[in-house]
């Protein structure tokens, strides 16, 4: 079982890197054309990837000290 709960966390991390990126192309054209839309999505973006990111702590072995 804790192979499985293994490779989801992995998979978690990686979407959690990939909403990241999503978030900060989403900031920068933000920033350019000062579309609001652009900042709202960036928003969410953002609390997608906080979700994410409590879900990949969640699944973490509090036992093992190299798990975040």
């Amino acid at each position: 079982m804790s192979n499985d709960l293994d490779s989801i966390r992995d998979r978690l991390e990686v979407i959690s890197e990939e909403l990241t990126d999503l978030a900060i192309v989403r900031l920068r054209e933000s920033i350019d054309s000062d579309e609001t839309e652009l900042l709202e999505e960036e928003r969410r973006l953002t609390r997608a990837r906080r979700s994410i990111e409590k879900a990949v702590g969640l699944l973490s072995d509090p036992s093992d000290p190299s798990d975040p």
